[in-house]
């Protein structure tokens, strides 16, 4: 195969992958708004749950976008969509449900375009974040037929339970040890 042949596969795999990550930055920014929309109306628990979905989804952009520079690209920060803001606490999780479902279809098929162009490192990149968004799913559509089933009953259930997620996270400045500057 000639150098000129496995640059153009590779090309069609860092396109699946950017796609990937355009994905994955919407839904960060879809899910941090939710999150904050959910906090606000006191729905503490569903609040952290999509928060620690969102950061989930910040580790897939970021193994994309690490993966897209081992192949010599350059990793989109483009959104695939726009985030949906407003968001009635009782059409989100069909929403998110939706957009889980379809990604995990999306990746599927970007799974593929790996294996047809012989990249068994992307693909099994693919696979394991697969999983993980089917995880998602499943948490989005239990909670969506919770809410549809039970209504009310289990909003208030929900209702003023803390949406602390028990993270300790460290930015830039807590990391290096250092004080804000003044």
């Amino acid at each position: 195969m000639s150098k000129a042949e496995r640059e153009e596969r590779r090309k069609k795999v860092i396109e699946v992958l950017n796609k990937a990550r355009a994905m994955e930055l919407h839904a960060i920014g879809q899910y941090m708004n939710q999150h904050y929309n959910l906090d606000d109306m006191d729905y503490g628990e569903l609040a952290a749950k999509i928060k620690l979905i969102a950061i989930d989804e910040m580790r897939h952009a970021e193994m994309f976008a690490e993966r897209i520079k081992e192949l010599g690209g350059e990793p989109t920060a483009d959104l695939a969509d726009k985030v949906q803001k407003g968001q009635k606490v009782d059409q989100m999780f069909t929403f998110d449900a939706g957009l889980e479902d379809n990604t995990v279809d999306v990746y599927n098929q970007f799974l593929e375009v790996c294996r047809q162009n012989g990249d068994s490192t992307t693909m099994k990149l693919f696979e394991e974040i697969i999983d993980e968004e089917q995880e998602h799913f499943n948490y989005f559509d239990a909670v969506d037929n919770h809410i549809e089933n039970l209504g009310q009953v289990y909003l208030a259930k929900i209702a003023g339970t803390s949406s602390a997620t028990g993270l300790n996270t460290q930015g830039f400045v807590a990391r290096e040890g250092g004080e804000p500057a003044e």
